[in-house]
């Protein structure tokens, strides 16, 4: 903690002494990048973070003791909330950048660590367990591609398909801890599940075949329980409506912001994230 202090002392005196001229030019735009709502804003929502990125702010965010939406919002800003790994994603630089916002932007840094943290925090399991003998899933990253049921539309999620077009069959696990609040039919999601992460995250998963068990609002879910099986429900007013797209499961995750209850987030960068943490499952014949 004592280090944490002198290194943020050194970061504030540094931006107060900072020379003139290009570099100074430089650092002020990047404080000042940060604005009131930046957590509303498309680039955030993008939520662009290549995994050797993900790699330094995990590292970072365990020498500093905190968490990895914090490492992340601020190199995020600093970066013009592209983080490909390449970047001068250091120790030093971090401490530099937070003291930098802390100090200059206490508030505006406040409300994109907290959505940050919400997006990330929380995250320990990727959402469809490995089944044993069987290859695995694929996504790609179709973030705000157009969609047209209901009325053209973006695709505010990530599709996770698996190996096969088997319905029922492939187990979804939640990605976090959390509390259910929503569960049941939706015209779009089909049979769907929303869970709250105690950063305040809400992690969306659609178009389920069924419920693993009768979940209430309000029900408490430990990361890594089964919550259901991938299915093709949705796109249909009548309720167990299946059969209109292939089978996958859709992944949604909102945060909420000052101005907005709920907006989504990317999570094609998150699956990355947790590509290596996936839980096994097997059927027993």
């Amino acid at each position: 903690m004592k280090k944490f202090f002198i290194r943020l002392i050194m970061a504030i005196l540094m931006c107060l002494c900072i020379g003139s001229g290009t570099q100074l030019m430089m650092v002020r735009g990047k404080i000042y990048n940060l604005k009131p709502g930046a957590a509303e804003t498309a680039e955030f929502r993008n939520m662009e973070v290549y995994p050797r990125a993900l790699a330094k702010a995990e590292e970072a965010a365990g020498l500093y003791g905190c968490g990895i939406g914090e490492t992340l919002s601020v190199w995020l800003v600093q970066n013009r909330y592209s983080l490909k790994g390449d970047e001068e994603l250091t120790l030093d630089n971090f401490a530099l950048w937070r003291g930098y916002f802390n100090y200059f932007r206490r508030e505006e840094y406040g409300e994109l660590k907290k959505a940050a943290e919400a997006v990330w925090n929380d995250l320990v399991y990727f959402p469809v367990a490995h089944l044993e003998g069987e290859k695995d899933v694929s996504f790609d990253n179709s973030w705000m591609s157009k969609r047209n049921y209901g009325g053209e539309r973006r695709h505010e999620g990530t599709d996770v398909m698996p190996p096969g077009n088997k319905r029922g069959y492939y187990p979804i696990v939640s990605m976090t801890e959390g509390v259910v609040e929503k569960v049941g039919w939706l015209e779009k999601g089909g049979w769907r599940l929303g869970i709250r992460s105690p950063h305040g995250g809400y992690f969306y998963y659609a178009h389920l075949s069924s419920y693993a068990k009768d979940f209430s609002p309000g029900d408490s879910v430990k990361a890594g329980e089964l919550l259901g099986f991938m299915g093709d429900s949705g796109y249909g007013k009548e309720e167990g409506t299946t059969g209109m797209f292939d089978v996958h499961l859709h992944l949604g995750i909102y945060i909420s912001t000052e101005h907005y209850e709920e907006i989504s987030v990317n999570p094609y960068w998150v699956l990355r994230y947790l590509e290596g943490q996936k839980l096994k499952y097997k059927y027993d014949l």
